[in-house]
């Protein structure tokens, strides 16, 4: 009995470590691994597995990645941020080509595909890293985000304010592998159809003209 007992503690403590190996491969993203001719967007607006989603869709986007950033903790990991143990925001980080779609086109997609009124949440997601936030990366970009805020408020769009944070740009930290492209390789779980395959939807609804070739037969 000892050693079956031995053989289970080590197979727990195998596990184990290679649970939180997997975990620590979060990586920072550092922005001068941005090819040639690329610009760069980032935004949080709830579950990045939705978002991805949608901005993978969009003509003029070359890739998105999912990850955390808007925290002061190095080297979050899923774990830690979906339970609210950080200060960071579920976000995406899209590479485009400015030529081809507008970094206020992005703005117009990224209002309309979730809900900015929402504070600290995104439907069934609650709490801070779900909250509704765009980060900026220049004056440019900070401007715009105001502005399309400023106008939407003034609309009368939404019954109440948008609660959207805008924040600065600092750090943005890799999701681990098993959330890149979650939409795609995971299309019968009850959170993609319930809840992402509806934004994506919405998207290709109110955007039919900024769909890639590719995605517009989907269903």
């Amino acid at each position: 009995m000892q050693g079956v007992y031995s053989l289970l503690v080590s197979l727990i403590l195998n596990f184990t470590v290679s649970s939180c190996a997997e975990e620590s491969r979060t990586r920072q993203v550092f922005l001068d691994e941005i090819n040639s001719g690329e610009a760069i967007a980032t935004f949080a607006g709830g579950c990045f597995w939705c978002t991805e989603a949608v901005f993978e869709r969009v003509e003029g986007v070359k890739d998105v990645v999912s990850g955390y950033t808007g925290g002061k903790e190095e080297n979050p990991t899923y774990r830690q941020v979906s339970y609210g143990k950080t200060t960071h925001a579920e976000a995406i980080q899209v590479y485009y080509d400015s030529k081809i779609i507008s970094y206020q086109e992005l703005l117009d997609i990224f209002f309309a595909t979730h809900y900015p009124t929402q504070l600290n949440a995104q439907g069934p997601d609650k709490g801070r890293q779900y909250r509704s936030a765009v980060f900026y990366h220049d004056g440019e970009q900070k401007k715009a985000i105001l502005e399309i805020i400023e106008k939407l408020n003034k609309s009368g769009k939404y019954k109440k304010r948008i609660v959207t944070e805008v924040e600065a740009y600092d750090k943005f930290w890799l999701a681990e592998d098993y959330h890149q492209n979650y939409y795609e390789l995971n299309p019968g779980n009850p959170y993609i159809i319930n809840v992402a395959v509806p934004k994506v939807r919405k998207f290709k609804k109110l955007f039919a003209d900024k769909v890639k070739d590719k995605y517009k037969a989907e269903r």
